[in-house]
């Protein structure tokens, strides 16, 4: 049997409303429909190119595909082995924060990747840039910056800063050319209501990239660049839309863009980060969406697929329910991604996968497990097996798992 057809098979479990990213992020229903129609695609010979239109050219060209035979040159050699939690803005400037560094100081969790511009498309403090001022739109659910870096500073804690790319409704609001807009004049929304902004705009890429200049002058080490892609099912919504675009492809533009972000903020010695879909590895480029897997990690110093088991449905990896064996889905997601990256040989950036904290009950009964300690090092025994030490931990409402032996 073909081999797609195959993996199309295995997706055609039916899922619930799960638990969702940060905020308003992406749901294990949502990226199996992704994936269905990025498997659709590949069997058809992919996503039709974009009409030709003029482009920007970015400073150092948009096209992401790297140079595997130049070996990864880390911007910081001496970091730790990050293991971290994910953390919100509102628990970043609020009660909770005093919570997390408590479990922080007394594990082996060393490191946590805070909002600094949401899911919304929020700068999460009070900034006084007028480079960002210009096109975002400051709230601050953090107090005070400065004092939150002091306080991760004092009690040991890698900070990493996570910005929300091209899922942005604020600014799609505020500058619908810079969107996508439907015949009738008004800016395109998902089935949440969330927007987005035109992955071929230069102007969206340098306004996050001035927001990740900021964060790195703050003191973040790191940068972690979410939702790196166009919306889910674009291939079948991009001819009904209004646009800037050109002749290049969905992914080319994608990767274009990390490319260009990593070349920006190498100055600052800061890491440059990725959140992809952990299916991603186990599929071919998803046109679609404009993610290629190895595209992007070409260009960043550390990978992060979101290959949480509950995201896994019926058959993947030779289970039954891939929720309630996590040690064997892990296991077989990082077989899967090891392969995708070993191309890249030296010039491979660190794996740092996101990994699940969270019991995903909207499976149905009989379909998930609780996941405590238990599941938690379960994962993390897998991850360390296939030669994965680094890790991120997902809960959206960041309450984590005590016990853990990290």
């Amino acid at each position: 049997m073909n081999v797609l057809l195959t993996l199309l098979l295995l997706l055609q479990s039916a899922w619930g409303q799960p638990q969702q990213k940060a905020e308003n992020g992406n749901s294990p229903g949502n990226l199996w429909q992704i994936a269905w129609s990025n498997l659709e695609k590949s069997q058809t010979g992919g996503g039709a190119a974009p009409s030709a239109s003029p482009k920007p050219t970015p400073a150092g060209g948009a096209s992401g595909g790297g140079d595997a035979a130049s070996p990864h040159k880390d911007p910081q050699p001496d970091a730790p082995k990050v293991k971290g939690v994910y953390v919100t803005a509102y628990s970043a400037g609020g009660e909770r924060l005093s919570t997390l560094l408590g479990l922080l100081d007394k594990t082996a969790l060393n490191a946590m990747v805070i909002d600094i511009k949401d899911d919304l498309g929020y700068i999460t403090y009070k900034t006084d840039n007028p480079e960002l001022q210009k096109l975002g739109t400051p709230m601050r659910f953090i107090k005070d910056i400065g004092a939150l870096m002091e306080t991760l500073k004092k009690h040991e804690v890698y900070p990493i800063a996570r910005i929300v790319v091209f899922k942005d409704s604020v600014l799609a609001k505020k500058h619908p050319e810079l969107s996508f807009v439907t015949a009738n004049g008004t800016v395109w929304q998902n089935g949440k209501k969330d927007s987005f902004v035109n992955p071929y705009r230069k102007e969206v890429w340098d306004y996050n990239i001035a927001v990740a200049k900021e964060a790195a002058k703050l003191g973040f080490k790191e940068i972690q660049f979410d939702y790196v892609r166009f919306p889910e099912g674009f291939e079948k919504k991009a001819d009904g839309l209004k646009f800037t675009k050109s002749d290049e492809s969905r992914t080319d533009v994608v990767s274009g863009f990390v490319k260009y972000a990593k070349e920006q903020l190498e100055p600052l010695g800061v890491r440059v980060s990725v959140d992809i879909f952990g299916y991603a590895a186990s599929v071919p480029a998803a046109e679609g969406i404009g993610q290629d897997f190895v595209k992007i990690s070409s260009n960043v110093d550390v990978i992060s697929p979101m290959i949480y088991p509950s995201h896994y449905s019926t058959g993947w990896f030779k289970q039954k329910d891939p929720d309630k064996a996590p040690y064997a889905t892990i296991k077989g997601a990082m077989v899967d991604t090891n392969k995708k990256l070993a191309p890249l040989a030296d010039a491979k950036p660190v794996i740092r996968p996101w990994i699940q904290d969270f019991t995903a009950s909207w499976l149905g009964s009989g379909h998930y497990i609780k996941y405590g300690a238990t599941e938690v090092q379960a994962q993390i025994k897998a991850l360390h097996e296939s030669g994965v030490d680094e890790y991120l931990l997902w809960n959206a409402t960041n309450r984590y798992t005590s016990g853990v032996q990290y």
